[in-house]
């Protein structure tokens, strides 16, 4: 047993049935994964959460090939109010055995084309886990709403413009004239 706890969008793979999902796969989450996703993430709502995807071996490899759609709301890193986002992103994960990992102080070197790598152990592949991060990394990072620019301009809060060592120089130029 693991110490830890089970993903909220569990969709294991058994990795001796993988020929099953050659063929295109739809996922998506419940109500209720998607409310204890949106808690994880801290998220004001997440509406939908659905991927297509198909695996296939390749290399000693699993590779997850597909498309992720999600619908949530995230606070506003200035104001609270939820700022709506969809996310629609590519999905390309490739899943190594943890055993095949690369020895320690080794790096593998990767080209923008390539894919996020994911070990995992034993003979299951989380499915629902690997579509979760992918949307959380798909994520705005800092959402914004529209009142976001007031709001931090009245706490004083500089735009990168005035904070920039530029703007310090023009600003000293700017007092000698």
């Amino acid at each position: 047993m693991s110490d830890r706890a089970a993903p909220e969008f569990s969709r294991p793979v058994r990795i001796d049935q993988l020929g099953r999902h050659a063929a295109p796969m739809t996922i998506s989450a419940n109500e209720a994964e998607r409310a204890a996703l949106a808690r994880r993430f801290n998220l004001l709502a997440l509406d939908r959460l659905e991927a297509d995807y198909a695996l296939a071996e390749e290399d000693g490899a699993i590779l997850a090939r597909g498309h992720v759609r999600a619908d949530l709301a995230q606070p506003c890193v200035a104001t609270g109010v939820p700022v709506p986002e969809t996310v629609d992103t590519e999905l390309l994960l490739r899943f190594v055995a943890e055993e095949s990992a690369l020895p320690e102080g080794e790096e593998l070197e990767l080209d923008a084309e390539d894919c996020d790598t994911i070990g995992y152990s034993g003979n299951i592949i989380d499915m629902g886990e690997a579509v979760a991060e992918t949307v959380a990394l798909a994520m705005t990072p800092y959402p914004r709403s529209p009142e976001a620019d007031a709001v931090l301009r009245e706490a004083g809060v500089l735009t990168e413009e005035q904070a920039s060592p530029f703007a310090a120089l023009l600003s000293l130029k700017g007092g000698k004239k």
